[in-house]
């Protein structure tokens, strides 16, 4: 069905294959290398400490790793929005990710005290689903994170002057989350007890 199969050379009778036959292995090793690929990949990934939330991938022998013994602290500011109300929040992704960066470097948890504060158009996120679900028609894409962040021993703020700015109801804030005076008190308080500021 691919025409000739093979041919025999005159002067030493070598066999040939045809152009057929030759096609037909590319397209086979083309095919092949995708599904690779995609197993590599998947394996690649890990979530040692916020499963389904910030994937890492490990570099055993990569420069900046943080080391075991000693105590970190990272204070977080989150105030952009996601792309749309049923994606979850990248700042969110963020602290997740530097908790799984952390545990597969070996940092126990309980050497690692992070905070973050939530102001600004990211500020519907802190909603409960029943209010979330009044605004945007569904369930709040972050409520698993923002748990998961919780249990993991991340101390959660949102600004109540944005709250106010917003004309969100502190009672419709998830329970999961402190409220605090402002955003501007929360980043000079920790700043000033040694927290490292990442901005998203």
């Amino acid at each position: 069905m691919f025409g000739k199969t093979l041919k025999l050379n005159k002067p030493g009778g070598l066999m040939r294959l045809s152009y057929g036959v030759g096609i037909l292995t590319l397209a086979l090793s083309g095919c092949a290398q995708p599904a690779l690929s995609a197993v590599q990949e998947r394996d690649a990934w890990q979530y040692p400490a916020i499963p389904a939330y910030g994937k890492v991938r490990s570099y055993p022998n990569a420069a900046a790793r943080p080391v075991p013994d000693r105590d970190y602290r990272v204070l977080f500011d989150i105030t952009k929005a996601a792309g749309t109300p049923d994606k979850v929040n990248p700042g969110l992704d963020h602290v997740a990710r530097l908790l799984n960066l952390f545990a597969l470097s070996g940092v126990p948890a309980e050497s690692l005290k992070i905070a973050l504060v939530i102001h600004g158009p990211a500020t519907p996120i802190v909603l409960a689903d029943e209010r979330y679900r009044k605004l945007h028609g569904s369930d709040n894409p972050n409520t698993e994170l923002i748990g998961l962040l919780k249990r993991a021993g991340v101390t959660l703020y949102i600004c109540g002057q944005a709250l106010a700015e917003k004309g969100f109801d502190p009672a419709g804030v998830n329970p999961a989350i402190t409220l605090a005076l402002s955003a501007l008190t929360v980043l000079p308080i920790y700043q000033l007890d040694g927290y490292a500021l990442i901005p998203d």
